[in-house]
């Protein structure tokens, strides 16, 4: 059995939360519950309760308890002229909303991923990744439904680290991330975003820590 507690506090109001996961398995197949603070803030509740059943590369299936929500989730991978095309079917019961996301690896550096929302003429979203020497990732994506592009670097620092910058065209906001995965301390995450059209373009800070116990 493991278990995860995830914190995170953020610069705006009322920006502090907390997430509790506990996954277990039988074979290859792993269930999990997830808790968060609201569940056990006025006494005992279905608030934040969410409940999972996945087979990793197969199939999952989430629960939203309190909005009876479910989202299935199947995930299968095919060989396109020799390369892997990794597909995910995604459909929300609640939503009714159901998207097809699809990855094509052409080697370990390159590689070319798309989503389109079903029901709808373009809504298709499409993103190309290229990895540079391990260490320096960029990734551009285009929105055809919005016409914008939105703009992803990152850089590894050290073996643990990662430092990464985006840029959403569309909505003209800038982000600045820092996180760390380190097994004796647990993980931690600081993203940092500015919104471009607000006058006073405050920076708006979210930071983040984790850690797995088994």
């Amino acid at each position: 059995m493991k278990t995860s507690l995830k914190i995170s506090y953020g610069s705006e109001k009322n920006k502090a939360a907390a997430v509790a996961t506990v996954s277990a398995g039988a074979g290859d197949i792993g269930f999990k519950v997830s808790m968060t603070d609201a569940t056990f803030s006025s006494g005992p509740s279905l608030t934040g309760l969410a409940l999972a059943v996945e087979k990793p590369g197969s199939f999952g299936i989430d629960y939203d308890v309190p909005n009876k929500d479910f989202k299935f989730r199947f995930m299968n991978t095919v060989t396109v002229a020799e390369k892997p095309l990794k597909l995910t079917y995604i459909h929300s019961r609640g939503g009714n909303r159901t998207t097809l996301d699809g990855t094509l690896a052409f080697d370990p550096f390159n590689k070319v991923s798309a989503s389109y929302v079903f029901g709808t003429k373009d809504n298709v979203k499409l993103k190309y990744t290229y990895v540079h020497e391990e260490k320096t990732t960029f990734e551009p994506c285009f929105d055809f439904a919005g016409n914008a592009w939105d703009f992803t670097l990152s850089q590894k620092v050290y073996d643990d680290s990662v430092v990464s910058a985006t840029y959403k065209t569309s909505s003209r906001v800038i982000g600045l991330n820092w996180s760390r995965n380190s097994k004796p301390f647990g993980s931690f995450k600081i993203s940092t975003t500015v919104d471009l059209n607000e006058p006073s373009k405050v920076p708006k800070v979210l930071a983040e820590s984790s850690w797995n116990f088994e």
